[in-house]
């Protein structure tokens, strides 16, 4: 995390939480979402006007990437200063690219170790990695199954539900917040 967000959040510590408004597609892009896009519908729910805006600005992208993390509860975030800024992800908390090599690098750029894949019921392709679980970008689903052609890579059946349980993230921590029972 940068020192300057770890100096802010020292500072301001009681500073409430944001939802709803940054999601992570399944391509890596980040999204801004404003009030209407809220309004038309979950990041996952495959509205177009629900995504939001795509950030395209480089090094906002990077701040955000260097800061972004999980709390304990699986729900990943951005901190943006003192305050966290939850993410809705449209598939996963990582995005994988694949090289020619078959070596991996996640949405922020770092590389990482394959261990395991994933298919789903709709044939999407997920690894997981030293770093976590991640969805093969759509770009390279065809180098990944020269992987497992090559005996390289394994893959078993998975149901997306069962995914999210067993790697314990949560892909809408709005919609975790908006069921959570307020204490008594």
């Amino acid at each position: 995390m940068d020192d300057i967000v770890l100096q802010a959040m020292i500072k301001w510590p009681n500073v409430p939480s944001c939802y709803g408004w940054l999601g992570l597609d399944g391509r890596g892009n980040w999204y801004m979402r404003d009030d209407s896009a809220q309004a038309a519908g979950s990041f996952a729910s495959g509205i177009a006007a629900a995504k939001g805006s795509r950030l395209q600005h480089t090094k906002l992208i990077e701040f955000i990437q260097r800061n972004y993390a999980a709390d304990a509860d699986g729900q990943w975030y951005f901190q943006n200063g003192p305050q966290r800024v939850y993410v809705e992800l449209e598939a996963t908390p990582w995005i994988w690219r694949v090289a020619d090599d078959f070596s991996i690098t996640a949405h922020d750029g770092r590389h990482v170790t394959w261990q395991q894949c994933w298919m789903d019921e709709r044939g999407w392709l997920y690894c997981s990695t030293n770093l976590g679980l991640g969805l093969v970008h759509t770009q390279d689903v065809g180098i990944a199954a020269d992987a497992i052609e090559k005996g390289l890579w394994t893959v078993a059946d998975i149901n997306t539900a069962q995914l999210t349980q067993r790697y314990a993230y949560v892909s809408s921590p709005l919609q975790a917040q908006a069921t959570k029972k307020p204490v008594q």
